[in-house]
């Protein structure tokens, strides 16, 4: 039974719970001396005192920001102004906010919908760890950067912080308006506290004592006992309780390792076939469990998010691995990027985390509703085939009892493609596999990013390694959210003696390749496998992505000395095929653009269509601004972020913009160049982003087959550009408006190629 609440004074609560900011927890970082330079002090006060003034919640909205955003008199012959260029960050909103219209989109299976909504979460919980907290850390340091749109970083901030309120709020509408109850209807349902009956309040006390109660940990904030430290991305409840006749407070956080959604029994489920009841109301329910014969005062829910953007001095570390290990420690106290909590808690209670956490209120948002949306995700695992997209029976390239010989000679004779999801996955294993098994191979070279939790690709290699092959693998340690993961994989390997790196100091290293060094009659000859995905199971179910598999002698080569700059010193500056960053890729692109240009001002037929994640960097965008005034009509297939403005006359009223979302998660990269009809096609794993041309080792490479070339022209660019079902359109202003053709044969882009594939497509 619950104990009663005890009236307490408001002036003598409040005195109390200004006793409980005094004892700060220490953080296990090392001390810094504070600094005898009183104007970094000065700055940091002023940094403070901005941060103050940025405040925003759900009920109080930011200043109007001007946006340079009249484009109607720019110069042509000034590509540099503010309002040719959209925001990164908005843009990326607006990406996400196009993921949560397909949580809207009735064409989708409704749990399909609710795993849209899931991803939005997951994405917006990305976005804070990185983006705002990066703008947070710049804010702090006092420092105003301007970006090529015109905005400094607290404008940036301030309109960031609108988008996503609204991102917000139309995410939780979504659920309570329109998934809920489409759940309700298909006899899955979900209960509030108010909600439960006798029967069932009976029934989940006994599941709270055995199934939660043991797991649960109150932590204690007093004199003496430090604030607790609070882990990134968790649930917790802030509870007040009368203890000792003093008002106290303690902090409980909701474990991750159970189910947010707890499933009624049959017999309490009346007539729905799943009754679902939240995990955080079944512990606010019985908190009393946790602090018996203790009056509970208050109980209120909040969620952090974390910056969780590493640093790392490479110059100064003698070891990656283990820098990088030790960030990842320091990682857990990062800088509160997000502080979600009830709308109810009162500044009493607020004013605690606050000066705990050491945080400004422009990190605060209230909620009436859930947090944590993410965790809809689990949602698919419940049995009703009839609301999920049909199983997909993907074509497998190499037939599961070919022998290593006839896999190698079918890419020595001619270059083979995979186009993830619809081709399985089990083709790049097939490879990997030939490679072990076949005596004539030597040697095994391969790039790592991401890879699955349990993947076949990182055993392959280990047992090709263990029978005495030459293996040599980099594994990119700092590949973001998965650096813990590549870290273990490497340290497995490293013991049964591959050849491991760990990287290139200043540079990511993103491309996706693997060498296979075969001795044959003839001599020795290298097949090579180069993607725009990673070799990853899992996200090469749900990712669109390319792969080649070739023996072409020049590229192969190309191959060969990539890996001697990943793994040696070397300096290489030329390669006959592959571009390269950041070598030469940037300067290849412009170059074969500037082509496309000047064919268009010699009157000739001049045509780009690229395919891309993202579009950002303001050197490429003004390249395509010059070749759209040239002539050149230009088609971008943009899934994610686009920082070009279509549309301008004069400037880009030659390019047209458009973003699939759908199904799957588009992430193949492809350039096409017509080039006078002989057409030029690369594909790989390179982004027109800054970092994919400058800071990333990228490949992008040509695709020699005529055959090859026409599928990716015909089945997937031409596919995507007349996309009717999934497509968005971006519009000068930079809004994206649904592409919808009623009176032309409806087209949508993944529907096809799954049909495509089960018809079995051509062999290249």
């Amino acid at each position: 039974m619950t104990p009663k609440k005890a009236i307490v004074p408001k002036k003598e609560k409040d005195a109390a719970y200004k006793g409980l900011t005094i004892k700060k927890r220490k953080k296990a970082e090392p001390k810094k001396e504070k600094s005898p330079n009183k104007k970094k002090e000065i700055l940091k006060r002023k940094s403070k005192d901005l941060i103050k003034k940025i405040r925003l919640n759900l009920t109080n909205q930011p200043p109007e920001i001007s946006f340079p955003t009249d484009w109607s008199h720019c110069d042509p012959e000034n590509l540099d102004h503010p309002s040719l260029y959209i925001n990164r960050e908005l843009s990326w909103c607006q990406f996400n906010m196009r993921v949560l219209e397909e949580s809207l989109n009735p064409n989708h299976p409704l749990l399909e919908r609710v795993k849209f909504l899931a991803i939005v979460g997951s994405n917006l919980d990305e976005f804070f760890m990185v983006r705002v907290a990066t703008h947070l850390k710049i804010i702090r340091a006092g420092i105003e950067n301007v970006t090529p749109d015109g905005l400094n970083t607290t404008e940036a901030f301030w309109a960031i912080q609108a988008m996503v309120t609204k991102m917000v709020n139309r995410q939780r509408e979504c659920w309570n308006t329109v998934l809920r109850p489409l759940l309700a209807e298909e006899s899955i349902k979900f209960l509030e506290l108010p909600e439960y009956t006798t029967k069932i309040k009976k029934y989940l006390a006994g599941y709270f004592k055995k199934e939660i109660f043991p797991v649960l940990t109150p932590l204690a904030f007093d004199p003496v006992h430090p604030f607790p430290h609070i882990s990134n991305l968790s649930l917790n409840f802030a509870v007040v309780v009368q203890h000792s006749k003093q008002v106290k407070f303690a902090r409980v956080k909701i474990p991750a390792n159970l189910p947010r959604f707890v499933r009624l029994p049959e017999n309490l489920s009346a007539n729905s076939e799943y009754l679902f009841v939240f995990l955080e109301d079944v512990i606010k329910a019985n908190m009393h469990e946790l602090f018996p014969n203790t009056v509970i005062e208050e109980i209120y829910l909040f969620r952090v998010i974390r910056d969780t953007d590493i640093e790392i001095r490479e110059d100064e570390a003698s070891d990656l691995l283990e820098v990088i290990s030790h960030s990842l420690k320091q990682m857990r106290y990062g800088e509160i990027a997000h502080l979600e909590l009830e709308e109810e808690m009162p500044d009493r209670v607020l004013e605690i985390l606050i000066e705990n956490f050491d945080v400004s209120e422009n990190v605060i948002g209230r909620t009436r509703d859930r947090m944590g949306f993410s965790d809809w995700m689990s949602l698919m695992s419940i049995n009703k085939p009839q609301l999920k997209d049909p199983l997909l029976k993907p074509f497998n390239l190499f037939n599961s009892n070919g022998t290593p010989e006839s896999i190698f000679d079918r890419i020595k004779y001619q270059d083979q493609i995979v186009h993830h999801p619809y081709d399985s996955f089990s083709a790049v294993e097939a490879f990997l596999k030939a490679a072990v098994d076949d005596p004539q191979v030597i040697a095994i070279k391969m790039t790592l990013y991401r890879v699955d939790s349990n993947s076949p690709v990182v055993k392959l290699l280990m047992q090709a390694r263990e029978i005495g092959k030459q293996v040599a693998v980099l594994v990119e340690l700092k590949a973001r959210f998965d650096e813990e993961s590549n870290i273990l994989w490497a340290q497995r390997m490293e013991e049964v003696g591959v050849h491991m790196v760990y990287g290139v100091v200043h540079l990511k290293t993103h491309c996706k390749l693997c060498l296979v060094v075969r001795k044959e009659a003839d001599g020795i000859r290298c097949y090579s496998h180069i993607g725009t995905g990673n070799y990853n199971r899992v996200t090469s179910r749900i990712y669109t992505d390319l792969g080649i598999f070739t023996a072409y002698p020049e590229i192969v080569e190309d191959v060969s000395e990539v890996f001697n700059f990943l793994t040696g010193y070397s300096n290489q500056e030329i390669y006959s095929n592959l571009l390269v960053a950041p070598v030469n890729l940037r300067s290849g692109l412009v170059a074969l653009i500037e082509n496309e240009a000047e064919l268009a001002k010699a009157g000739k037929a001049a045509r780009l269509i690229f395919k891309v994640n993202h579009v950002a960097d303001q050197d490429m965008i003004q390249t395509l601004y010059r070749a759209s005034q040239a002539g050149v009509k230009i088609d971008l297939l943009v899934r994610g972020v686009c920082c070009l403005r279509p549309g301008i006359p004069g400037i880009s009223d030659n390019i047209r913009v458009n973003s699939v979302i759908g199904r799957f998660l588009e992430h193949s990269r492809i350039y096409y160049f017509h080039n006078e009809g002989k057409a030029k096609i690369y594909i790989g794993s390179a982004d027109l982003m800054e970092r994919n041309l400058k800071r990333r080792v990228e490949v992008l490479t040509p695709v020699r087959s005529e055959k090859i070339r026409n599928y990716l022209k015909t089945h997937v660019l031409e596919l995507m550009l007349n996309d009717n079902q999934q497509a968005s359109k971006l519009q000068t202003n930079g809004d994206y408006i649904p592409i919808t053709q009623a009176k032309k044969k409806p087209v949508n882009t993944h529907r096809y190629l799954i049909e495509f594939s089960e018809n079995k497509k051509p062999t290249f």
